[in-house]
């Protein structure tokens, strides 16, 4: 029996699209934001959801991320809190959750705990970038242990003898960093996250979902038969932004995320004939 993660995968597979994933921050502006959101994205047939729990010292974000953690978290956002919120929505019909969280989060919380209430609550996957390669193993069997899907992220930069152990504790699909750094949006697609993606293609039957500067639906097209999901957070965390900058009015931030997500899966979902 495969995760929901993977189910989502093969289905897509099968009719010949390419999943997209959007990128949120829990409790940016408030968690009753962040379920009408999560309602939203499902409306717009959004395949995963990408959920970030808001950290003070965040790895790999860029400073739109980084801004929606730190409102999220003078909000007074707690994990307890996320998870009951996330919880609420479960008769939803959400598609698949993927929490991004950072390892000190889940050591605070306690491995055997945070995992439990990822399952609890309907979360299907983990990201976990500041994961020590040293307990990478012992991660990777409690997460899937639960039904649940560990990912890792590799990027362009990654040595392949590195990449090859990251990829015996992966599942769900492989986190493919488009460029080296911090996210945020970048114009195009860099040639070396392409000539990665054929070489990764060989080493693993995982799918392989591009983030970190994708920002928008041309940037779609260039990964078809490389990739098999996209993932965009900035872009998309901007609209956040406009709300705390009073650019948008709250109530309006549902239409903006639909808008930009209905651009992003017609993209993803095109079929060449």
């Amino acid at each position: 029996m495969g995760s929901r993660i993977s189910e989502v995968f093969a289905t897509l597979k099968q009719d010949k699209k390419m999943a997209f994933m959007p990128f949120i921050t829990a409790g940016d502006p408030d968690l009753a934001g962040t379920q009408e959101v999560l309602k939203s994205l499902a409306a717009a047939q959004v395949d995963l959801i990408e959920i970030g729990f808001p950290y003070s010292d965040p790895i790999a974000d860029g400073p739109v991320i980084q801004a929606s953690y730190t409102r999220a978290l003078g909000a007074k956002v707690t994990v307890h809190a996320i998870f009951d919120s996330i919880s609420e929505l479960k008769d939803e019909g959400l598609p698949p959750l993927v929490a991004m969280v950072s390892y000190a989060i889940v050591f605070r919380v306690g491995l055997d705990s945070f995992l439990e209430q990822c399952a609890e609550s309907g979360v299907s996957g983990l990201i976990i970038p500041d994961l020590p390669g040293a307990e990478a193993k012992e991660v990777f069997e409690a997460v899937t242990s639960k039904g649940l899907d560990l990912i890792q992220l590799v990027a362009p930069t990654t040595p392949r003898e590195r990449v090859k152990q990251i990829l015996e504790c992966c599942s769900g699909f492989v986190y493919c960093i488009a460029v080296a750094g911090t996210t945020g949006e970048r114009r195009e697609v860099a040639d070396a996250l392409l000539h990665q993606l054929k070489w990764l293609r060989e080493e693993t039957d995982l799918p392989l979902a591009v983030g970190f500067g994708i920002s928008q639906p041309e940037h779609v097209e260039p990964l078809r038969g490389l990739a098999e999901g996209v993932i965009v957070g900035s872009a998309l965390v901007r609209e956040f932004q406009k709300v705390a900058d009073g650019e948008i009015p709250a109530d309006k931030l549902g239409e903006a995320i639909s808008a930009f997500s209905n651009k992003m899966v017609e993209a993803a979902h095109a079929t060449k004939q």
